[in-house]
């Protein structure tokens, strides 16, 4: 489970990104860049953010600690943003805290990672089709010396469209990942190097517990995924299926 915490000063707004997550002080003592339930993309963002976060760590990768931050609905009457005030009104609840690294910059590529690492990174992006850890937006931290994975929003593109149309486990799986435009293209072996580690990683029992850790307040039922449980087995399905068919993702 993540740690949950509860909010209780909001510092100041992140514009770099289109979500506005913001700055926020909490009761642990502790300082987070949240990422809000009311910011346009929804909660499949932070949906996002857990599984590839999860899904990261558990292939040895740095990722920012996760929490669930409570956020209560008073913090926004002393914000005098009204872009922000906004956001904060129609937050309140729970949202996703990732730990603020201080003094982190972001890479590049001055100090690139050792070529294992980066092709780990590669094939994470890959296997969950994120295609936004690109020169344009590197998501990427430099922390101490070392690489930290950020930003995972942008993956797992399929549950944007759950809305609309029934989940689709082989679309996904066959859906091929163009890494040329990766800003670590250039550093380390070819993904496939490292795909046999990372299946061993990623076990089925793994799987299941990374997506099992999501909160249940942040799976949207559809018409064709009427339960909580229905979503989190259809994440599961889509991520053991696009493991399964390697040849259509992985170069």
């Amino acid at each position: 489970m993540l740690d949950r915490i509860t909010a209780t000063r909001y510092v100041t707004p992140l514009r770099e990104g289109g979500s506005l997550p913001g700055i926020v002080e909490a009761d642990d003592l502790g300082t987070y860049v949240v990422k809000f339930r009311g910011a346009g993309q929804g909660l499949r963002v932070l949906v996002g953010e857990v599984i590839v976060g999860l899904l990261a760590e558990r292939l040895g990768l740095r990722v920012p600690r996760m929490a669930v931050v409570d956020l209560p609905s008073s913090i926004a009457r002393y914000e005098a943003d009204e872009e922000v005030q906004d956001l904060l009104n129609a937050s309140p609840g729970t949202n996703l805290g990732v730990d603020f690294l201080p003094g982190a910059f972001g890479y590049d590529g001055s100090r690139p990672p050792p070529p294992h690492e980066a092709a780990l990174t590669r094939w994470l992006d890959a296997y969950t089709a994120n295609v936004d850890r690109t020169w344009a937006n590197p998501n990427l931290l430099v922390w101490h010396r070392d690489l930290w994975l950020i930003d995972h929003g942008a993956a797992l593109y399929f549950h944007f469209g759950w809305p609309r149309r029934s989940p689709d486990p082989q679309r996904y799986a066959a859906q091929p990942f163009d890494a040329s435009g990766h800003v670590l293209a250039d550093v380390g072996p070819p993904a496939g190097a490292v795909h046999d580690e990372a299946v061993a990683a990623l076990t089925p029992e793994a799987l299941a517990a990374i997506v099992d850790t999501v909160p249940e307040k942040w799976l949207e039922t559809t018409d064709w995924l009427p339960d909580t449980d229905a979503v989190r087995a259809a994440y599961l399905d889509h991520l053991a299926a696009r493991l399964a068919n390697p040849t259509a993702w992985l170069s």
